[in-house]
């Protein structure tokens, strides 16, 4: 794998730039953080996740067993488990919790109006209900979107360019946990203007996965289109060799299915994300108020894109794309 573009770090507030020492006088009591996420533990793109946003907290002055005591709680994409540890967690009483996606931002905004919740990984916070407004959230909850709209119509012509005799993409979701709305209107603007018909594959289980990507395969010039949804996430790994087995060119919105062997991958950067809640983890610890700090949007994208996949499915993939990777894997 190669890099084509160094990420560059940049200070989330001007708070980043203090001492470290003079930071960590927080006085003896030690806070409580509350982390939900509605991943597996064992899951190597969570473990990055999770790195991420506690080594920048341990930057901002914040030492696990030191100064705070972080409780973690794992979903395991089980909808069930996800609202039974929101109320475990509120119970615990922490100064702050952490969510990771919606449905774990959901379940915890359930259980407390008053226990300040941040949230990592969130595509639509105002259309779920989480918040009422995005530049002053009000309430007990606030943090990181990942939403950019046009989104949807990059994905079809990423998808078009790499495969150029698409003529179907299948938008492959879970609905009873993917907030995929807001992506629609100009993925579908897109596909008119590519002569690209685009068809809703809705999926709950791995049969039903392997059963849209078989159907899809079966004639030429059909492609996948895989949502940003905790479902999807969880089951790359179903979803990856499925497509690879039938021959379907796919673009995916994680860098983690590129790197896991699918063809392409485009999105906000989810590393990013979570380091940059640890910033208003921070602020909240010290005394702001969630509502009072507005949601924020993606400030990195990152392209991955997969050349040994590519060469696989029998795709040339054309120099101007690859420049503008910023990852290729060969």
């Amino acid at each position: 794998m190669m890099r084509r573009r160094e990420f560059i770090a940049t200070l989330g507030s001007a708070a980043a730039a203090w001492p470290i020492a003079a930071r960590a006088q927080q006085g003896d009591r030690v806070r409580r953080i509350g982390v939900l996420l509605p991943y597996d533990e064992n899951d190597p793109v969570m473990k990055t996740w999770v790195s991420a946003f506690t080594q920048a907290l341990a930057g901002l002055g914040w030492i696990d067993g030191r100064n705070v005591r972080m409780d973690f709680r794992w979903g395991s994409d089980d909808i069930n488990r996800i609202r039974a540890f929101a109320q475990e967690l509120v119970g615990l009483q922490p100064d702050i919790i952490v969510a990771g996606t919606t449905p774990a931002t959901v379940a915890v905004q359930r259980e407390t109006r008053t226990i300040p919740i941040v949230f990592a990984s969130v595509a639509e916070p105002v259309a779920s209900g989480i918040v009422a407004r995005l530049d002053g959230p009000n309430g007990n909850v606030t943090g990181f979107a990942i939403l950019e709209a046009s989104l949807g119509g990059k994905w079809v012509e990423l998808l078009s360019e790499i495969a150029p005799g698409l003529k179907r993409a299948a938008i492959m979701f879970n609905p009873d946990t993917a907030p995929s709305s807001v992506y629609i209107p100009s993925l579908e603007t897109a596909a008119r203007s590519l002569k690209v018909m685009p068809i809703a594959a809705l999926v709950h289980s791995d049969e039903e996965i392997e059963a849209a990507i078989t159907a899809l395969g079966r004639e030429p010039g059909g492609g996948l289109v895989v949502m940003p949804d905790t479902f999807t996430d969880v089951h790359r790994a179903s979803i990856i060799p499925a497509a690879a087995r039938n021959k379907v060119p796919a673009v995916y919105h994680l860098s983690a299915f590129a790197r896991d062997g699918g063809l392409l991958s485009y999105g906000a950067d989810r590393v990013d994300s979570f380091r940059r809640a640890a910033t208003y983890v921070d602020r909240i610890l010290r005394g702001e108020k969630p509502g009072d700090l507005p949601v924020q949007f993606p400030t990195k994208f990152e392209m991955v894109v997969n050349l040994k996949t590519a060469k696989a499915l029998g795709l040339t993939v054309p120099p101007s794309l690859l420049a503008r990777a910023d990852e290729v894997i060969e």
